[in-house]
């Protein structure tokens, strides 16, 4: 059973959300800009030329629309595991910091402000001409059984089809990739030699005077309260668990578990990574030529 309901996400791009067997659409965005920024390696290059025809699809629908600027990664995607870079724990944190910049840049988004203006007719309109009416058109049966779907119509899509030119195939591509990320780090933090290795940086949190059973649990104990911790109290702990990381040994069995069992779920799902590499190859010289374009 399929809600679809119009919604502004946190990334700041007007996007439809669906819940159950629908799949989702968000694109990144910040402050939004006229000007795109020059594409740098084969990821922005895709992502930039994708934005630059969901701006030519829209503007022939009647809309404004403003290339959206990549998102900064969050905390969650920077360290899955443990934060293991001291001078970044240093200066962010749990980058609580970054989130609220972030935050602050979706408010001043221009697809959003533009969004929140217009009359509730012409939002209904944005969001359907964005995403399509209807989550119908796409579907991929996602490795843990789920069935997601997505409208093969409005700019999204048809940005896709024409950069990707096998809409089916990419969507079933990066769906079931997206969703092998996630079950990758369920499979590190249960193997027991990660359970092992953390038992060590935990006593090593403990002589910081952190009583910690896990990374998970620290991060959550300054990141989830109702009332935030204050700046500092954040960077010490992160600090502590950061310096522990490496020293530890932690850090290193986690990345060498982490690249484990990236392989291990590749190769158990070769058909749509085999099919998300060869997609973004062929598409890349169609790419360059849009970026080059520009407007």
């Amino acid at each position: 059973m399929h809600r679809w309901t119009s919604a502004l996400l946190t990334a700041g791009l007007l996007a439809t959300t669906a819940i159950g067997c629908a799949g989702t659409t968000a694109a990144p965005g910040a402050t939004g800009s006229s000007t795109p920024r020059a594409a740098g390696g084969t990821a922005e290059t895709l992502r930039l030329a994708e934005q630059l025809l969901i701006k030519e699809c829209m503007e022939k629908e009647g809309h404004k629309y403003w290339v959206e600027p990549p998102r900064p990664d969050d905390v969650s995607v920077r360290f899955p595991y443990v934060v293991d870079d001291p001078a970044w724990a240093g200066a962010h944190g749990y980058g609580t910091d970054l989130r609220r910049e972030r935050e602050a840049e979706v408010r001043r988004n221009a697809n959003q402000r533009y969004f929140r203006s217009a009359p509730a007719r012409t939002r209904a309109a944005l969001v359907s001409d964005l995403n399509g009416a209807r989550p119908q058109g796409l579907s991929a049966r996602l490795p843990n059984g789920m069935r997601v779907s997505h409208s093969d119509q409005g700019c999204q899509a048809t940005a896709e089809r024409q950069l990707y030119g096998d809409l089916q195939a990419w969507f079933r591509a990066t769906r079931v990739t997206d969703s092998l990320a996630g079950m990758r780090v369920g499979l590190v933090t249960d193997d027991k030699r990660y359970k092992a290795a953390v038992e060590p940086w935990a006593r090593c949190m403990r002589e910081r005077t952190y009583n910690y059973p896990d990374p998970a649990r620290a991060r959550a104990a300054a990141t989830l309260p109702e009332t935030p911790w204050p700046r500092a109290q954040e960077v010490r702990l992160a600090s502590a668990e950061a310096a522990c990381a490496v020293s530890s040994g932690l850090s290193s069995v986690a990345k060498s578990l982490d690249a484990e069992y990236r392989e291990l779920l590749r190769l158990s799902h070769p058909r749509e990574t085999a099919d998300l590499a060869r997609l973004k190859r062929e598409a890349l010289p169609r790419a360059r030529v849009i970026v080059a374009r520009g407007d």
